[in-house]
């Protein structure tokens, strides 16, 4: 808990550094804290569970969720299967995300299964990274899946400046037949539409009860500017909190500048009230 509030990160990364290009690296350098790379990973490039933990803790973090990502154009690949040594050491705090990339995986539902039966608390499509389109039909067979076992999709929405990123993948617009075609499928915008597409992605929150506005990526204090043509405080009760650790200084100090925004009943909705109620299997943590 951070100031007597539950806080649920939506959006960490904690892969195998020897999966990844360079230009993860550097961005975890450049945006993370100081030495972070050197204390949470071991020598050999893997993460250490018991720090992780340790660090998580310290930053008043309940349950972090962990993504993976099949990328192999982009950032790399981080298989699903590298996370659960993590979710094994403190499954209380740690869930893991499944993700899939229809060039890669067929048939695609039963990939989206097998990893949901690992315990995946969502599925996270990577379209920029991964060089695909939401509405690509070879995806429907994964979002059916979903919608049966009340399991949220999560979309990368926003700009990447990863080599290799395609970010007209990334525009909401792409999203409209998928919420509309699966009407009982909650759909969170990782990074709320970062780049040119803020007001889209609030319209689509405001519009339509299934959909969510992620933070993971944007400063909080600039949260006013990027939806400054909305309310903040009626918008805010669609956000959910994520930082894309390990690329932001720190946890807490996130989560309290975003709640400082907002009174305290939106703000508790926020840093955990909103993920619980979306994410699968965090409601019995409450």
């Amino acid at each position: 808990m951070i100031d007597g509030l539950p806080l649920i990160d939506a959006h960490v990364h904690v892969p195998l550094l020897g999966t990844l290009k360079p230009a993860w690296l550097s961005w975890a350098r450049g945006f993370g804290q100081d030495g972070l790379l050197e204390d949470v990973w071991d020598s050999g490039g893997r993460p250490r569970p018991s720090r992780l933990d340790e660090l998580f803790a310290a930053q008043g973090v309940d349950v972090a969720l962990l993504f993976c990502e099949y990328s192999p154009k982009a950032t790399g690949t981080q298989a699903f299967e590298d996370l659960l040594p993590i979710v094994e050491h403190n499954p209380s705090r740690f869930r893991p995300v499944a993700n899939v990339n229809p060039h890669l995986h067929f048939p695609i539902a039963a990939e989206v299964r097998r990893q949901l039966g690992l315990g995946a608390a969502a599925l996270k499509l990577h379209p920029v990274h991964g060089g695909f389109r939401c509405d690509d039909a070879a995806l429907y067979p994964a979002y059916h899946v979903l919608e049966e076992r009340g399991v949220p999709l999560v979309v990368h929405c926003g700009t990447s400046s990863f080599p290799g990123s395609a970010n007209e993948n990334a525009d909401p617009a792409f999203l409209i037949p998928v919420i509309r075609d699966f009407p009982g499928l909650d759909v969170v915008l990782a990074h709320g539409g970062r780049g040119w597409w803020y007001d889209a992605a609030a319209f689509l929150a405001l519009s339509q009860d299934t959909v969510w506005l992620e933070l993971s990526g944007l400063p909080p204090k600039r949260l006013p500017e990027y939806y400054a043509r909305h309310d903040l405080t009626r918008l805010a009760r669609k956000w959910i909190f994520g930082t894309d650790w390990p690329g932001v200084p720190g946890i807490a100090a996130n989560a309290r500048a975003v709640a400082g925004l907002l009174p305290e009943e939106v703000a508790a909705a926020v840093l955990g009230g909103n993920a619980t109620k979306v994410y699968a299997g965090l409601r019995a943590r409450e």
